[in-house]
């Protein structure tokens, strides 16, 4: 059975106003130190001082990670609360912000080299890990995921709302995140050797600092032995971080077997990907989304029933089917955490008090 760790970026916002306030390094101080007693490291700084990160330990069991993920959120906001502050799990603030970037010597690099991309990126998303055996699996991986990741994209959708307006999309993370000059989908690699050469020359040429700016919609990862997916959203609902972990993993499982039986990828050219990705953000799944096998428009929920199709027996061998099938019912029923907003926004007539609200949906 294949692992799988998520890591989660949360916003650190007032618990009275939901106003994002630069109280990382508070935070970290108090879960350092409980840590330190557990001897278990979970948070991290990220770029910006008004969000938290967290990682998961790699799982086999999906009942087991998402038991990980809701205690890391609900740990999160009880460190938060000793400094009147609360996590939130959405992809961007919906209320206006001027972000500050953290202290250290890499930040300080991105700040002077990319200037207000790297202000801007006051952004929240979801990693999902899934174990190779190898960097030429991993690879052969990639190459096959690829029309799938904006699929998951559009099921994670959670930041319609940027500097106190509606973006009028439904992930504009997405949109943001794709400012960095590395970002986005990728060609067909082929090999291993391919791979790490393409690698070695984006990062020869100066413009990146180092491998750790490889920010691929799915990439190798540089530290552990597995194919991370960086296409999504934070999710609001720990349930669709589940989901979406577990359709990465069977994805990751679908491509592998795929390639031991020698079937190519779908070579869709990146510009097609792009677009498809872009469609994703606009419509979340309340519109049309670009099937991955035609790259022609389709009603969202028949899209992520062929996603389900195509990873259906991964998902039978790892005893996910049932689980996975209810959850994408469920979501399309419910709707992404963009959906969820705009809804509580509408009841509430207040950004203030609908980020509030998703706070307290956050750590249930």
């Amino acid at each position: 059975m294949r692992s799988v760790g998520v890591e989660e970026e949360l916003l650190l916002v007032d618990e009275a106003s939901g106003e994002p306030r630069a109280l990382a390094t508070a935070v970290l101080a108090a879960a350092t130190r409980e840590a330190s007693e557990r001897k278990e490291e979970v948070f991290e700084a990220e770029l910006h001082r008004e969000q938290l990160e967290f990682a998961t330990r790699p799982q086999t069991d999906m009942g087991e990670l998402a038991r990980e993920i809701a205690d890391c959120r609900a740990d999160a906001a009880r460190h938060a609360g000793r400094h009147g502050a609360t996590v939130v799990a959405l992809g961007t603030s919906p209320l206006p912000v001027s972000p500050s970037v953290g202290s250290g010597e890499r930040y300080r690099w991105l700040e002077e080299h990319f200037g207000l991309t790297t202000y801007e990126q006051l952004t929240c998303g979801c990693h999902v890990h899934v174990s190779v055996e190898s960097d030429e699996e991993g690879v052969a991986v990639l190459d096959r995921v690829r029309p799938w990741l904006p699929v998951l994209l559009a099921m994670s959708a959670n930041s319609p709302f940027w500097q106190g307006r509606d973006s009028r999309y439904h992930s504009y993370r997405s949109r943001v995140w794709d400012r960095w000059p590395s970002a986005g989908p990728t060609d067909l690699f082929g090999t291993a050797d391919r791979y790490h050469a393409y690698v070695e020359a984006m990062i020869g040429t100066g413009v990146l600092r180092d491998e750790g700016m490889i920010y691929f919609d799915a990439r190798l990862s540089r530290s552990y032995p597995t194919v991370e997916f960086r296409i999504a959203d934070v999710c609001l609902d720990a349930s669709t971080t589940v989901l979406v972990a577990t359709l990465a993993r069977a994805l990751v499982e679908t491509a592998a077997r795929q390639w031991k039986a020698d079937e190519p990828p779908v070579p869709h050219r990146t510009e097609l990907l792009r677009l498809a990705s872009w469609r994703a953000a606009r419509s979340g799944l309340d519109g049309q989304l670009l099937h991955p096998l035609t790259m022609r428009p389709a009603p969202a929920d028949e899209v992520v029933r062929a996603l389900y199709d195509h990873v259906r027996e991964a998902l039978e061998d790892s005893g996910d089917a049932l689980p996975a099938r209810e959850a994408l019912f469920a979501l399309l029923a419910n709707g992404t955490g963009a959906r969820a907003q705009r809804e509580l926004l509408n009841r509430t007539q207040s950004l203030g008090d609908m980020v509030i609200a998703c706070a307290r949906r956050t750590a249930r």
